[in-house]
């Protein structure tokens, strides 16, 4: 499995030297964007990150802290964000960082359906999006749904991490060093080619005509396939099979993620939401016929 090395920012990182950065084998960065809807609330760096990572060729992905205690006030959250990522390009992830203390007395049902409301707005305007949480909120706050849709952004500074399901990001440690950066800085993993999946789908202000080696067959939304004896997966990372299946069904989306495709039981289906509903699951490329 290929490992990308990252680091994920803000404005308390100060003055960052990105050309140090790159040298020192960072592959990639999350940027702090934004917090909460109102129009002051930017990160003070965000824009100076950006620029500076894109100009050295770290590839970029960003975040919004959150502090809805409403489905609303989330779509708020996610209007503001796109305010302020409209027109940038991101190779990475759009993160969903739900910490904040105040709205862990919410609950489980609640707290997901903010979860949701943010992802299915910014998936609304073409962005890929994860959820960020460290291990005790990914243990209690979240419900199944969120697991089947989204990829995870996990936290647990620990040398090998504990958390049972599968994510797509790990932030291993908040007091990782980094030349070109003064302070301590969060170190990340990341296990999926998150830039071609951006590319190759248009997603995140790019506009599926950048320069990405194409999938040796692709599949479109709709288009029946035949399967035999096919490995279902539950995610596009999954390495647990989850069931095995042979016959007619239809590609859910045309979404290609490493490998793998969505796939749905029923024309129908397709493009239904929600996503949870209606995906069968996953299934590798070359078992598609």
């Amino acid at each position: 499995m290929t490992v990308y090395k990252g680091i994920d920012v803000s404005k308390w990182q100060g003055d960052i030297d990105w050309t140090r950065v790159k040298n020192s084998g960072v592959q990639f960065a999350m940027i702090r964007a934004t917090f909460g809807w109102g129009k002051d609330q930017v990160d003070a760096r965000f824009i100076k990150n950006y620029e500076g990572a894109k100009k050295v060729g770290v590839a970029v992905g960003a975040y919004h802290y959150s502090y809805a205690k409403t489905p609303e006030d989330a779509v708020k959250e996610a209007e503001h964000c796109h305010s302020v990522l409209k027109g940038k390009k991101f190779e990475y992830p759009i993160a969903y960082d739900m910490e904040e203390s105040s709205i862990a007395a919410l609950g489980k049902e609640k707290i997901s359906e903010i979860a949701k409301a943010f992802c299915q707005k910014m998936e609304s305007y073409g962005y890929y999006v994860c959820i960020y949480a460290n291990l005790y909120w990914l243990n209690n706050y979240f419900t199944e749904e969120i697991f089947k849709k989204y990829d995870i952004w996990l936290a647990q500074w620990i040398e090998k991490p504990t958390f049972t399901r599968t994510y797509g990001i790990w932030q291993k440690t908040s007091k990782g060093r980094v030349d070109g950066i003064s302070t301590n800085v969060d170190l990340d993993e990341s296990y999926k080619n998150y830039p071609a999946i951006m590319k190759y789908n248009g997603l995140n202000g790019y506009g599926g005509t950048e320069p990405v080696e194409p999938p040796k067959r692709g599949f479109k939304a709709g288009q029946k396939v035949v399967l035999k004896d096919a490995k279902l997966y539950s995610s596009a990372t999954s390495k647990r099979v989850a069931n095995h299946l042979s016959g007619t069904y239809y590609i859910y989306d045309g979404i290609y993620f490493d490998g793998r495709y969505r796939i749905t039981n029923s024309i129908t289906n397709v493009e239904r939401k929600p996503i949870g509903k209606y995906v069968t699951g996953f299934v590798e490329r070359d078992e598609l016929r």
